[in-house]
């Protein structure tokens, strides 16, 4: 791997890491206690644990965003295409927005039902954008994990900038 070609800040900080692998947990656990049906939020401790997680989640991804924009720089090398470093940033924008997008749409979801619409046009338009935004999110991850892995196979730093196993050996 020549080295010159390499961005000067190759390797993510430790809490770089953390905050991105532990988004990945956060975000399966929020996958897995999601709600199935609106009507559990009929029980106040539920919508109370889903105010509290939304709430959570924000205030992380918040400062995960402030801190990965003022400290850490893009690991791709510097001779990587303007399309895939304009790809790249699509995505991971993509992602902060849908990321920040299923919570907020999840409290005025909340909200709303708190107020006793239970039904109707407003409280499903914000439904349809909680669950366009899950789905979105999902495609974003996708292409995202194949970019990586795109990275790993070309061996150019990318992949052991951010991924703790199957590193590259240089």
């Amino acid at each position: 791997m020549d080295q010159t070609k390499l961005n000067k800040n190759q390797k993510f900080s430790s809490l770089a890491k953390v905050m991105h692998w532990g988004f990945v947990l956060l975000f399966i656990y929020g996958l897995l206690k999601q709600i199935d049906s609106i009507n559990q939020l009929e029980d106040s401790s539920v919508l109370r644990f889903e105010i509290l997680f939304a709430i959570v989640f924000l205030s992380l991804l918040a400062i995960r965003f402030i801190y990965m924009r003022k400290t850490q720089e893009s690991s791709l090398p510097v001779s990587t295409p303007k399309s895939q470093k304009l790809a790249a940033k699509i995505v991971h924008f993509g992602m902060y927005f849908c990321l920040t997008a299923i919570p907020l749409t999840g409290l005025l979801i909340g909200y709303l039902f708190s107020l006793g619409f239970k039904d109707g046009f407003l409280i499903n338009l914000i439904i349809g954008a909680h669950e366009f935004s899950v789905a979105i999110i999902y495609w974003l991850i996708g292409i995202h994990v194949l970019a990586a892995t795109y990275h790993r196979l070309k061996r150019d730093g990318v992949w052991s900038s951010m991924v703790p196993f199957f590193k590259e050996k240089n």
